[in-house]
C-alpha cells in the first residue's frame, strides 16, 4: 500500500484532507508526457500562452470564496486577511506585461556576412515545490513566468496546504491550459528526491526550509539540473533616529505578527535606536496587546493558530530559553493559548545574538528588540547571521538608507516598508537564505536559457 500525505487542521487537530503519493513510476511517465506536450506548448505564440495563463489566474480569483476558508482550515490564516489573490493577480500580471520584453532576442548584430542573436529558450519541463504559509503566492512566482517561457509547469504542494495544487491546476485547465502542460501531483520526499536524481527535470525551482534547499541540491549533483532556493530568513529592521515612529512601530510589528508570523520575509529581529527605543516599545506592546488570537474562521479574529502544533512548540522553546538566558517577554499569555497550535504572540527585549530567538529562524509571532547607538552598529547585528533575505530600513534621509543598505548583505533593502514583494524587482536572497532569483526580467532568465546564433549568410 503506498503512502498518504494528510492535511491537520490547526483550528481543532482534525484531518482536514488526505491524498495518496505517486509512486516513482508513475510520476516519472507523468512527466514524459509532459515533456511530449511542452514543445507544442512552447510553439504556441507568446500571447496566447500569456492569454491562457492570465485566464487560468482569473479561474483562480472565481473561486476565492472557497479558497479563503480552506486556507483557514489548512494552516490558520484567518478569513479576515481575505486570502491571496490580490498578491497573486498582481505578481501575474506584472509577469505577463513584461513578457515580451524579457523573452525577445537579444540582437548582437547584423551586416551583409553575419546575423548574430541570442534567444531566450524554455528549459523544458519545471517543478515547482511550493511552501504552506503563503501558498497561492509562492507558487505563481514560478507558475506563470515558467508557464509563459513556454515551459511545462508540475507543482508539487506542500502536506499543509494539500488541496492548493489541486485548485490551481483545476483552474487552469478549465481556462485551456493543456493538463499535460500544467499540474499538480502528490509525492513524498524521497520520491520527489529520486526524480530529481533521474534526472527526470529540467528545472527544479524550491521555497521551504534549509534543509529541504540542502537535500533538493545533493538530488540533483551531478545532473546539471538547474535548481533554485528560497530558503530560511531571519529578517531584520533597523529604526534609526529621525524615523516616523509610528509609521515604522505600526509596519514593522505588522511584518513580524501578520499570519502568526509565518511570511518568508517577516520581521524577526528589529534594532532600534537608542533615542527611540522606550518609546517604539511601547507603541509596540499596544499593537500587540490588542490582537484577537483565535479560530481563523471568526471574522472577528486577527491572529489564528500557528499551521502546525510543532511549528508553535518550536517557538515556545525558542521563547523560554531567551526568558531563561536573562530576556523579558512582555506579553502576558492570552486566554486563547492553548499551549497547542494557538499561540500567544511575544516582544522580546533584553535579548542578545547569544540566543537562538535573535539566530535561528523562528517563523512564528515572536519578535525581539535591541537597543543600537548608531548605523555600525545596526549594520554589524544585521549581517550576523547565516540568512539574507530581506532588510528593513526606517529613516527620512534616502541616500543615508542607500548606504546603510550597499553594506547589508540581503536580498532586497526595504525603506519605510516591509515584507512586501514588488514583482518588477528579482525576489532573492544570499547566505542560507539560498539562490537564484524569482519574479522581474530576471526571473525569466532564470526559467530560460541562453541559446545563441551566429549565422552566416550565403551571398553571391
Amino acid at each position: 500500500m503506498g503512502q498518504t500525505l494528510k492535511c491537520i487542521s490547526p483550528i481543532d487537530g482534525s484531518v482536514f484532507a488526505e491524498r495518496d503519493v505517486a509512486v516513482f513510476a508513475q510520476a516519472r511517465d507523468k512527466v514524459a508526457g509532459m515533456r511530449a506536450a511542452q514543445a507544442e506548448w512552447a510553439a504556441r505564440p507568446l500571447q496566447e500562452r500569456i492569454d491562457l495563463v492570465m485566464a487560468g489566474v482569473a479561474a483562480v480569483g472565481e473561486m476565492n470564496d472557497l479558497i479563503v476558508p480552506e486556507l483557514a482550515r489548512m494552516m490558520g490564516r484567518p478569513v479576515s486577511y481575505g486570502g491571496e489573490f490580490g498578491g497573486f493577480d498582481e505578481r501575474a500580471r506584472h509577469m505577463a506585461a513584461i513578457a515580451k520584453d524579457a523573452l525577445a532576442d537579444v540582437m548582437v548584430g547584423e551586416d551583409a556576412t553575419f546575423r548574430r542573436y541570442i534567444k531566450r529558450v524554455p528549459h523544458g519541463v519545471v517543478l515547482v515545490v511550493a511552501p504552506w504559509n503563503y501558498p497561492y503566492m509562492t507558487a505563481i512566482n514560478t507558475v506563470a513566468p515558467a508557464l509563459i517561457a513556454g515551459n511545462a509547469v508540475l507543482l508539487k504542494h506542500a502536506t499543509q496546504t494539500l488541496v492548493v495544487g489541486e485548485r490551481m491546476a483545476q483552474a487552469f485547465q478549465a481556462a485551456g491550459v493543456p493538463a499535460e502542460v500544467f499540474d499538480n501531483i502528490f509525492l513524498d520526499h524521497d520520491t520527489t528526491f529520486q526524480l530529481i536524481a533521474a534526472r527526470t527535470f529540467d528545472f527544479v525551482n524550491f521555497t521551504g526550509s534549509v534543509g529541504g534547499g540542502q537535500q533538493m541540491e545533493r538530488a540533483a549533483a551531478g545532473t546539471f539540473t538547474g535548481v533554485a532556493t528560497e530558503l530560511g530568513g531571519k529578517d531584520p529592521g533597523y529604526v534609526m533616529e529621525d524615523a516616523d515612529l509610528d509609521a515604522a512601530v505600526e509596519t514593522l510589528i505588522d511584518g513580524a505578527m501578520f499570519n502568526s508570523g509565518q511570511c518568508c520575509c517577516g520581521i524577526e529581529r528589529i534594532y532600534v535606536h537608542e533615542s527611540l527605543f522606550d518609546a517604539f516599545l511601547e507603541k509596540a506592546l499596544k499593537i500587540v496587546r490588542g490582537y484577537k488570537l483565535g479560530n481563523p474562521l471568526d471574522k472577528a479574529t486577527t491572529l489564528g493558530p500557528m499551521a502546525h502544533v510543532r511549528f508553535a512548540n518550536e517557538v515556545r522553546a525558542q521563547i523560554a530559553e531567551a526568558v531563561a538566558a536573562g530576556a523579558t517577554a512582555h506579553i502576558d499569555r492570552f486566554a486563547e493559548d492553548d499551549g497547542g497550535a494557538y499561540l500567544t504572540p511575544q516582544i522580546l527585549t533584553g535579548v542578545t545574538h547569544d540566543m537562538r530567538v535573535m539566530r535561528d529562524e523562528s517563523f512564528g509571532p515572536v519578535v525581539g528588540i535591541m537597543p543600537v547607538k548608531d548605523d555600525d552598529e545596526a549594520i554589524a547585528l544585521m549581517n550576523d547571521s547565516e540568512f539574507g533575505l530581506t532588510a528593513s530600513l526606517w529613516t527620512g534621509d534616502v541616500e543615508r538608507a542607500q548606504r546603510v543598505g550597499d553594506r547589508i548583505e540581503t536580498g532586497t533593502v526595504f525603506l519605510n516598508r516591509a515584507d512586501y514583494l514588488d514583482p518588477g524587482l528579482c525576489w532573492t536572497g544570499c547566505k542560507n537564505t539560498g539562490r537564484g532569483g524569482g519574479l522581474s526580467v530576471i526571473g525569466y532568465h532564470n526559467l530560460t536559457r541562453p541559446k545563441s546564433y551566429h549565422l552566416k549568410k550565403v551571398t553571391t
